[in-house]
């Protein structure tokens, strides 16, 4: 999603814009009548107004999920409340007051307050759940519905085109997720001045595109990138040694599943790798045995 300002300064670079608006954005305009309650189907629905168009769908998965969570959390209530009373029951000076305030705390922590309460039974140390149907209904009207806003026009993109564009988001957010976590720890990023954090960004990025491009080699193998290459960090080195002097290295006959890796990737490893004993430099102090380095 992008704000308003965000949108006018990609306008006046001559980008167009494909985004969703929130559930408040979603009621207002409802409010407004610019669009009504029934174009939310599992078909795309069109509505244009002053130019911006707004390609409308309701999700019945995301429905059937979203009352299932609301369900358990009501569960979930019914259970503390449950606990609460049967403590109230064997406590006789226990306070009822105090087993409220708790379960309002949960309720505010289940974000329900809109829709579930709780109060004291007159004349019985008990509490119960207060629930109004009628906002729980409410709270339920837009689940799974969604709206995406362009500034395309439809003879630039149908809606079709633009719904499909915008679910590509998820190839995005994955990237990212890719860049900043654990395959490529882009952060934390330890540098200071700017052509240093761009360089560092972009040495990512091109990281990336070689994760992309083994996931496209990899994908008959029913493995994760991270997990094909930690398969393949199992292919060592034998050290031939002859007058007391290294004289190369040989690399073993891969396992059948790392070479069915490296000959899906277009790797062709040599046999034979030659050294000539340079050290190589570095800040870390490396055990001895890391200093010679391979040259191919």
């Amino acid at each position: 999603m992008i704000k308003s300002a965000q949108i006018a300064e990609l306008g006046g670079r001559g980008f167009h814009y494909i985004t969703a608006i929130t559930k408040p954005q979603i009621e207002a305009l409802l409010k407004k009548g610019t669009f009504q309650m029934g174009l939310f189907d599992q078909a795309l629905a069109e509505v244009t107004e002053e130019g911006v168009r707004y390609v409308l769908r309701r999700n019945p998965q995301r429905a059937e999920e979203l009352e299932a969570t609301r369900g358990a959390k009501l569960r979930r209530l019914g259970e503390k409340v449950a606990q609460a009373n049967g403590y109230l029951a064997t406590h006789p000076r226990a306070a009822v007051h105090t087993a409220l305030k708790a379960m309002r705390r949960e309720i505010d922590k289940l974000k329900l307050g809109s829709w579930v309460g709780v109060g004291a039974i007159d004349g019985q140390r008990l509490v119960e759940l207060r629930i109004d149907e009628q906002e729980r209904g409410e709270q339920a009207r837009l689940d799974g519905c969604y709206a995406i806003k362009t500034d395309l026009s439809s003879e630039q993109a149908s809606k079709e085109l633009v719904h499909e564009r915008y679910k590509d988001l998820s190839l995005v957010e994955q990237a990212f997720r890719t860049s900043k976590t654990v395959e490529l720890e882009m952060r934390p990023i330890h540098v200071r001045r700017e052509a240093s954090t761009r360089g560092h960004a972009l040495v990512v990025m091109l990281a990336y595109r070689l994760v992309q491009e083994l996931a496209r080699r990899w994908a008959e193998v029913d493995l994760r990138v991270d997990e094909a290459i930690a398969q393949l960090s199992t292919i060592c080195l034998t050290e031939v040694v002859s007058g007391g002097e290294v004289r190369c290295h040989v690399i073993p006959e891969p396992r059948p599943e790392v070479a069915e890796l490296i000959a899906l990737s277009g790797v062709a490893l040599p046999k034979v790798i030659r050294t000539r004993g340079a050290k190589v430099a570095t800040k870390k102090k490396l055990p001895e045995r890391r200093k010679t380095r391979i040259i191919n």
